[in-house]
């Protein structure tokens, strides 16, 4: 883990994106506190969806689309 400057890190920004996609991580910081971490992205693997997994559990009534009653003021 290397830590750079704002300035730094701007001024080489491309450079760092460079390192992470490598596989590095790298903290950026102000005025020497720990601002921001660069990490690598890590794509998920979702498995497929089953189609009608969750048949049954929403129930929609038959009045759904009708028109909602005239309220008064």
């Amino acid at each position: 883990m290397t830590v750079y400057n704002i300035h730094e890190a701007k001024t080489h920004f491309s450079k760092l994106l460079a390192r992470v996609m490598s596989g590095e991580e790298i903290i950026i910081a102000k005025a020497g506190n720990p601002i921001v971490r660069l990490l690598p992205f890590e794509k998920e693997s979702l498995a497929p969806r089953t189609s009608g997994l969750d048949k049954g559990k929403i129930i929609i009534k038959d009045n759904f689309d009708d028109p909602l009653p005239e309220f008064e003021l």
